[in-house]
């Protein structure tokens, strides 16, 4: 088994949003669902072969990588590059941890009960998307 593993989510950053009611019953929304299948999707791209046991302690990265608003100026656009300027924008980390951890369930862990550790940051990029690692933590 591979101690860590790294993959890319491309596309607009999304997260979880709370759940709907309706029709007396309480549901997921369609494009929290969309987002969660494009999340493992991108997982299952990797091919990696993940240990799904139980008692495996996990640590977790999420750099999110957001588009750079076309009014910026030139230098504040710098900025975002450099690292200097960073998003302060919807959604919101815990909202991204959230479904990017519910849509990992089964496939890169047994359950997102077994992380231990999450670290989430915003970034300014040409390109949007969400670069995520998984680390496994053995014999502790």
């Amino acid at each position: 088994m591979e101690k860590k593993l790294k993959f890319e989510i491309p596309g607009k950053i999304k997260g979880k949003q709370r759940p709907r009611f309706g029709g007396g019953v309480v549901y997921t929304s369609k494009d929290t669902l969309n987002y969660e299948n494009w999340i493992k999707h991108c997982f299952l791209q990797k091919k990696a072969n993940p240990n799904l046991t139980k008692d495996v302690p996990v640590k977790i990265y999420i750099n999110c990588y957001f588009d750079i608003p076309k009014s910026y100026t030139k230098k504040k656009t710098l900025g975002c590059l450099d690292g200097s300027v960073r998003p302060t924008k919807k959604p919101d980390p815990d909202n991204i941890l959230k479904i990017v951890c519910d849509a990992l369930n089964k496939i890169a862990y047994d359950d997102d009960k077994q992380i231990i550790y999450a670290q989430i940051e915003k970034f300014y990029a040409k390109t949007e998307k969400l670069v995520v690692t998984i680390e496994y933590l053995e014999g502790i």
